[in-house]
């Protein structure tokens, strides 16, 4: 769906976020580095080195940081095509994890739909055309749909949709990975659809429990928390999208739990997250910095 009818659009102030593209300074770099021995130190308690397996499979032809990854020289056979679905939260993600997943050798695309990329209610129609167009021309073997602002409606709704998601995903031979959307501000326009957004992550669940070994459900609170206003959820002014530094920290994060699930050790930070993708427009048009 385009921007003209994305009510978010609307609402999007000019934005003066000094952390907007910290993270291509030393600054930004080793905080997301931090997280990632954080990791290394908690693998190693579990009897496993993050830090070996990256040596041993890291992505050949993959770029220094300061240059744009290629990927070329590797493809990851688990994760070879990922599609990426959200609305335009997910649109802004979608910068920082195609680079990552590029430094992973995976291909990435995005659909994530600013206005809509939901699969509920009549904001969905256009999802339900195009979804099966992406899946019949890209051939992804994983789905990553992140619930957006708009799956709204009952429980029994948002269930249902959810496993037509699921069917179109898997008929097409692929797996689906659904991730909760990160905290946003509820202004006056989520105000009435409150208690369905807080719904949606648990009938999401609930189907992707039923449904084991092709669907997976990820909390994305472990990464941005509950609270749309805390430091910790990243979000730009506007309490609803994120800028530079915070798509990058969740393509390090849904990197990892990608990793986790297929078996592969996602590429260093520094090898994507100082690329071009940091001046996208969809960075410009929030005002980010």
């Amino acid at each position: 769906m385009n921007s003209t009818t994305n009510p978010s659009t609307r609402r999007r102030r000019p934005v003066r976020l000094t952390m907007g593209i910290a993270l291509v300074t030393a600054t930004g770099l080793l905080g997301l580095t931090a997280c990632d021995d954080s990791d290394k130190q908690r693998g190693a308690a579990d009897g496993r080195s993050d830090s070996t397996v990256s040596s041993t499979s890291a992505p050949a032809g993959t770029a220094r940081a300061g240059q744009e990854p290629s990927g070329a020289g590797n493809k990851n056979a688990k994760l070879a095509k990922l599609l990426w679905m959200g609305d335009s939260i997910g649109e802004v993600e979608a910068p920082a994890l195609g680079a990552a997943m590029k430094a992973n050798g995976t291909e990435f695309k995005s659909m994530a739909a600013a206005g809509g990329g939901g699969v509920i209610g009549e904001v969905a129609q256009s999802t339900w055309e195009e979804l099966p167009k992406e899946l019949g021309s890209f051939k992804p073997n994983v789905v990553v749909y992140q619930i957006t602002t708009y799956d709204w409606g009952k429980a029994a709704e948002q269930q249902a949709s959810y496993e037509r998601l699921v069917k179109t995903v898997t008929d097409a031979g692929a797996e689906l990975v659904i991730v909760s959307a990160p905290p946003f501000r509820i202004d006056d326009f989520y105000k009435r659809h409150e208690a369905e957004i807080k719904s949606a992550p648990k009938s999401a669940k609930e189907v992707a429990d039923k449904h084991p070994g092709k669907v997976h459900f990820l909390d994305a609170a472990a990464l941005w928390g509950t609270d749309s206003a805390a430091a910790k959820a990243q979000r730009s002014n506007d309490g609803i999208h994120s800028c530079q530094q915070g798509s990058a920290a969740f393509a390090n994060w849904l990197g990892k739990e990608l990793g986790r699930q297929y078996s592969f050790a996602p590429a260093a930070v520094d090898r994507w997250a100082t690329g071009s993708w940091t001046g996208d427009k969809v960075y410009g048009r929030l005002g980010c910095k």
